[in-house]
């Protein structure tokens, strides 16, 4: 296949890359490096089979020959990215989705939303099922980022049942390895460096919100999978393991074999604003309908992780 993945030199993005050339593909990543980096792709530089574009996508995107996958990955994806950019973050939610749809229905090419557990908000249903509309508050300031993908995944469904598109739309949960970067702000990077800092672990509130984490292979899997199915609505991919952020924090500097210890923290911070309480999801349908659930368990991952950031800290 010859396919195209936005926002391909960011954390998912550039996994993607590397997962679609190992299998023989042809692959073209785009990305204005607003909070991608090249970094994350100059291992591939002069491989024959990929190609990288600087480019932002909530412009018209020109791709010469055929395609046979779009897949939108373009998008800040953390607290710290999308509440100092609000407005790229609705954009590339709104106008990026629409100009990559625009391309797939061009080059009747099949298309992959990555959509996000963050369009169920916080959830007054749990586990999170693909049933679940969600509780999200438009208007505060992690709307920018929910309310982007609800419609980005609505436009995706408007362009299947109106244009005939062949769309996927994969509901990504916490996600975590390698390339992560160190500032963005999510639990994992946080943690990770304060604990080899030998800095306290900053908790918000007493930690009892829980959390639950994949890691970056497992969901390259998954969402190689969705796009191969015949799945046209939304599918969970992510980690049903839940766990506390105390917990998960204990489990940080155990691995690290930090001395840090645990700071709670009550910030007046607009960051943990309708912060989700609880966030699980339910991964039945992907495991009755792809044949996958995870297979890298939390500790395996994170010390992969923690030995990535180990050399950058």
């Amino acid at each position: 296949m010859r396919i195209l993945i936005t926002g391909g030199a960011g954390f998912l993005g550039s996994h993607l890359c590397d997962y679609f050339l190992s299998r023989g593909h042809e692959v073209i990543a785009m990305d204005n490096l607003l909070t991608g980096s090249t970094a994350n792709i100059e291992h591939l530089a002069g491989h024959e089979r990929f190609l990288f574009v600087k480019h932002d996508v909530t412009n018209y995107i020109y791709v010469e020959g055929a395609l046979d996958g779009v897949l939108h990955f373009a998008s800040p994806a953390s607290p710290n990215d999308y509440l100092e950019w609000p407005i790229p973050t609705l954009k590339v939610g709104a106008l990026g989705t629409h100009k990559a749809l625009g391309l797939a229905k061009a080059k009747n090419a099949r298309f992959l939303l990555a959509s996000t557990s963050e369009v169920y908000g916080d959830p007054l249903v749990h586990p999170q099922t693909e049933d679940y509309w969600g509780n999200v508050n438009p208007i505060g300031p992690r709307g920018v980022y929910d309310e982007a993908k609800r419609f980005a995944e609505a436009i995706a469904m408007a362009y299947q049942r109106y244009h005939g598109v062949d769309t996927r739309i994969a509901r990504i949960f916490n996600t975590f390895g390698p390339r992560m970067r160190l500032h963005d702000g999510r639990v994992v990077p946080n943690f990770i460096a304060q604990a080899l800092r030998g800095q306290p672990l900053t908790v918000y509130g007493d930690g009892s919100q829980t959390r639950s984490f994949c890691y970056v292979s497992d969901l390259m899997e998954g969402i190689y999978r969705l796009l191969m199915s015949d799945e046209t609505y939304p599918v969970n991919l992510g980690n049903p393991s839940e766990m506390t952020i105390l917990e998960f924090a204990r489990t940080i500097i155990e691995l690290t074999g930090s001395e840090s210890q645990i700071a709670f923290i009550q910030p007046e911070d607009v960051r943990i604003k309708d912060d989700p309480k609880v966030r699980q999801p339910d991964i039945g349908k992907a495991q009755r309908v792809l044949g996958w659930e995870p297979q890298v368990n939390l500790q395996e991952g994170l010390r992969k992780t923690i030995e990535w950031f180990r050399k950058r800290v």
